[in-house]
């Protein structure tokens, strides 16, 4: 079990209006922004470093574009206070920002990932974090992702597809958790 200490940096990716729109597909867990803000809720009482991040998309079709009602964050996960805000442009949220600059400014050892979608922003951050050599954790149920086709032309429900990222940041790049793991633990 991973260790949670004042070095530990709950970083909360994309979670924005713009990723719910229906032209994306279903989604899975629905309860993933529920349980993020349970997380975030933790981490504030305990004084714990907190990043939220933003995909400020350049694709003129996308919904994540700045000054677009879907740029913005959740209001159930919006920031507080003096939390930083780090504003990416691609999938990992380490690069073109300085991420890994304030980590190793707050000598954080350790963190713990939630956001959106999990097979793309979040498993890239998370390959990168673990690559850093930070102790990585991602909270299945504090992700999720949509239904995907494949270049195959096969349909993909989204849990498959959440299920299959997950599996696949485990024990190489990041340890899986569910919320509750992580806040009985203490």
């Amino acid at each position: 079990m991973i260790s949670l200490t004042d070095k530990t940096a709950l970083i909360i990716i994309d979670v924005q209006d713009g990723l719910d729109d229906p032209r994306l597909g279903q989604r899975n867990n629905p309860d993933a922004e529920r349980n993020m803000a349970r997380l975030l809720a933790h981490w504030r009482t305990t004084g714990r470093p907190i990043y939220h991040v933003q995909h400020m998309s350049t694709n003129p079709t996308s919904t994540l574009r700045p000054n677009q009602p879907g740029n913005a964050i959740k209001r159930i996960v919006a920031p507080q206070d003096d939390e930083p805000v780090i504003q990416k442009m691609v999938s990992n949220a380490f690069v073109g920002t300085d991420l890994e600059k304030r980590l190793r400014e707050e000598r954080i050892q350790s963190v713990v990932i939630v956001g959106l979608t999990t097979e793309h922003c979040v498993s890239t951050t998370a390959r990168m974090a673990g690559d850093l050599g930070f102790t990585t954790v991602v909270v299945a149920d504090a992700t999720a992702c949509h239904d995907h086709s494949g270049y195959d032309g096969l349909h993909y429900p989204a849990e498959t597809v959440h299920a299959i990222a997950l599996v696949s940041l485990q024990n190489e790049f990041a340890t899986i958790r569910k919320t509750d793991q992580l806040l009985n633990q203490e």
